[in-house]
C-alpha cells in the first residue's frame, strides 16, 4: 500500500517515520521541505503539494494543527480531492472538528474516496517509539485494509464506531490530559511551598492514589527543567474549545474542565493579556508578584463555554498592522511557546532561562518573544 503523509510536526514526523520503518512506499509533504529531510534521507519521496503527492499514494494521512489546516490540505487548491483515485483513503489523524471531519469525508465519498479518523494519544515520546494509542473511527472494512500501516505506527489499537466517534474520544481524552496537567502543576506547587523534596513527593504520589500518566510524564519536565512536552498553548486552547463546544452541544456541564481554561490555567490568562497587549501595544495591567495576583481585564463572560473559544478567536484572527503575524504556534506568533513551560511558569514555582519564578507576565513575555 502506497502512502502519503501531510504535516511532519511533532507527532506527524514521528508517525512517518514508523511508516518508513516498516517498509511502506511513502511520500511526503509538509509546508516546510526541511521538516522532511530526515525522512528523505530514509527513503521516503518528497511532493510540492497535496495534489501532487495525492496523485502517486492509494491512501493520504494528514496530521495537521487545526481545521483549517486539514481542509486546506484536502479541498484547497492544488489539494488532495484532486488527484486522490477512487477507492482511496482519507486518514485524518490529526484532532480535528467531527462536524469537519464528516464534511470533508462527504466531498470525498462523491468521488469514491473512503475516510477513516485515526487521532493518536498518548505523547510524543510514544509517537517516537511506535507505541502510541490509535483511535480509529469509520468502516470496519477500511480500517481492516489499513490495520498493517496502524499497526506500524503505534501500539494500542482501538476502533471506536463509525467516523465521529474518535475524534469524540480523542476530545475526551485530552480534556483529561489537561485537567490532569493542571492539576500536576498545583500539586508540585504545594509540595514545593510545603518544603518537600520534590523528588522524593514525585515518587510518592507516583505509588499514591493520586497517580496519572500525566503526574509520570509531564511531572518529570517540570522536574528536570525542560518543560518541553512537544505542545504548544495554541493547540491547548483548541482541543479545550472542541471540548466545551461538545459539552455545550450536549448538555453536559463540564464543571471542572471548564475551570481548567478560565480559572486554573494561569498560562493562558496571562497568554491572553499578552495577545491584548501585542495587538494593541499597551499591555494590560498584572500583577509582577505573586502569580495569584494575576489579573486579565476585559476577560469574556462565562455562558457556558470556556475561555478556550476567546483563544480559538485571536489565533485565527487575520493579522493586521498591529498585531504580531504569524501562523498558529510559528514564528511571530504569542502562542507558539510550550503549554507545559507556560504552566510551569505562571505557578510561579520554577525559573526558565532569563526569567524570575514569581513575576509570571515578565517571564511569560520573555517566553512568548512579545517585545516589552
Amino acid at each position: 500500500m502506497r502512502y502519503g503523509f501531510i504535516g511532519l510536526g511533532n507527532l506527524g514526523r514521528h508517525l512517518a517515520a514508523s511508516l518508513l520503518r516498516a517498509g511502506f512506499p511513502l511520500t511526503v509533504n509538509d509546508l516546510r521541505r526541511e521538516a522532511a529531510e530526515p525522512l528523505l534521507a530514509a527513503g521516503a519521496a518528497w511532493a510540492e503539494d497535496p495534489a501532487a503527492l495525492a496523485a502517486g499514494a492509494e491512501a493520504v494521512i494528514t496530521c495537521l494543527p487545526s481545521p483549517a489546516a486539514a481542509a486546506a490540505a484536502m479541498t484547497g487548491p492544488k489539494g488532495v480531492l484532486e488527484t486522490l483515485g477512487s477507492g482511496g483513503t482519507w486518514i485524518e489523524m490529526s484532532t480535528n472538528d467531527p462536524a469537519e471531519v464528516q464534511r470533508i469525508a462527504e466531498l470525498g465519498k462523491a468521488k469514491g474516496i473512503d475516510t477513516l479518523e485515526a487521532p493518536v494519544t498518548g505523547g510524543v515520546h510514544r509517537a517516537a517509539s511506535g507505541l502510541i494509542t490509535v483511535l480509529i473511527g469509520g468502516d470496519e472494512a477500511v480500517f481492516a485494509k489499513h490495520r498493517p500501516a496502524f499497526q506500524a505506527m503505534g501500539g494500542e489499537i482501538f476502533h471506536m464506531g463509525p467516523l465521529g466517534s474518535a475524534a469524540a474520544i480523542k476530545i475526551v481524552t485530552n480534556m483529561l490530559a489537561f485537567v490532569h496537567l493542571v492539576s500536576c502543576g498545583e500539586a508540585l506547587m504545594l509540595a514545593k511551598r510545603s518544603g518537600l523534596d520534590l523528588a522524593q513527593a514525585f515518587a510518592a504520589i507516583r505509588a499514591s492514589s493520586g497517580n496519572s500518566f500525566v503526574h509520570e510524564t509531564e511531572g518529570q519536565v517540570i522536574l528536570n527543567g525542560s518543560y518541553d512536552i512537544g505542545f504548544t498553548l495554541d493547540l491547548a486552547a483548541k482541543d479545550l474549545h472542541f471540548a466545551t463546544e461538545m459539552g455545550h452541544r450536549l448538555g453536559v456541564p463540564l464543571e471542572v474542565a471548564g475551570l481548567t481554561p478560565f480559572d486554573v490555567s494561569k498560562a493562558e490568562i496571562c497568554a491572553l493579556a499578552i495577545v491584548h497587549g501585542a495587538k494593541k501595544r499597551h499591555p494590560p495591567t498584572l500583577a509582577l508578584g505573586d502569580s495569584r495576583d494575576a489579573q486579565a481585564p476585559q476577560h469574556p463572560p462565562r455562558d457556558g463555554r470556556s475561555v478556550g473559544a476567546a483563544f480559538h478567536r485571536h489565533l485565527r484572527a487575520p493579522a493586521g498592522p498591529d498585531t504580531e503575524p504569524g501562523p498558529l504556534g510559528g514564528a511571530g506568533s504569542p502562542f507558539r511557546c510550550g503549554l507545559l513551560q507556560c504552566a510551569a511558569l505562571c505557578a510561579g514555582a520554577f525559573q526558565l532561562p532569563g526569567g524570575t519564578a514569581g513575576q509570571p507576565y515578565r517571564c511569560l513575555r520573555q517566553c512568548v518573544g512579545v517585545p516589552g
